[in-house]
């Protein structure tokens, strides 16, 4: 039977692992919101390039990017997943994961070929045991990726739409509602899509002014939109 030295010992304990537990507990509540607050910022911006590049696929621009053109027949798509590097989540990662699978099955079921780009280690990790076919991955971004460290392993499905080796290019990831729900979004990223119908087409038929010329501006601008 414990004495009573060892019963204060480890009530000693027990409360300094609380105390610990709870400054932990303060650092991630922190940066969660922090994460949070910068995610709702970015997402106007987010919304406002998406309508000018939906606004240029109705356009009547002086020069086509590859990027605004459909193909006939989809032959083979690549895919984007995006997942976290570690667990401990809930569904973030399973939900977006399950989303992915079945978009792969129904691609392999129709006859279509998949490439796919991982970015974070559990989607990673899944594509492998999935034995796809990945053909660039990013992981450890940590708290505040860079689009500059996307660029790569993106431009590698992107210059594989431009030389006509994929005809789609899909987005698997999740949005944001709060803390406790996330929800699994799969989305249709090249070619980009027109949501005009064709009376607005007639009735619109508008380009925008390019500095320097459009190549340039639209290369940049669409590379940066993806």
């Amino acid at each position: 039977m414990a004495g009573s030295k060892e019963i204060r010992n480890k009530i000693k304990s027990v409360q300094s692992t609380r105390k610990i537990t709870k400054a932990m507990e303060m650092v991630a509540a922190s940066k969660m919101k922090r994460a949070q607050e910068r995610m709702r910022a970015s997402r106007p911006y987010v919304g406002r390039m998406l309508a000018i590049a939906r606004h240029l696929s109705r356009a009547n621009p002086e020069y086509r990017h590859p990027f605004l053109l459909k193909r006939g027949q989809v032959r083979n798509a690549g895919l984007i997943v995006v997942t976290s590097d570690k667990g401990l989540c809930g569904g973030l990662n399973t939900n977006a994961l399950r989303l992915a699978l079945a978009k792969i099955k129904d691609w392999q079921a129709a006859g279509v070929g998949v490439q796919v780009t991982a970015i974070g280690n559990k989607g990673l990790g899944f594509m492998h045991r999935l034995k796809a076919n990945v053909i660039s991955q990013l992981t450890n971004l940590g708290d505040r990726p860079h689009v500059e460290k996307l660029i790569g392993p993106v431009k590698v499905q992107l210059d594989a739409f431009i030389d006509g080796k994929i005809d789609e290019l899909h987005l698997v990831t999740t949005h944001f509602e709060n803390t406790m729900k996330q929800t699994p979004v799969e989305t249709l990223i090249l070619p980009i899509a027109d949501l005009g119908d064709d009376t607005e087409k007639r009735e619109y038929p508008w380009d925008y002014i390019y500095e320097p010329d459009a190549r340039t501006v639209l290369e940049g601008l669409l590379t940066r939109y993806i």
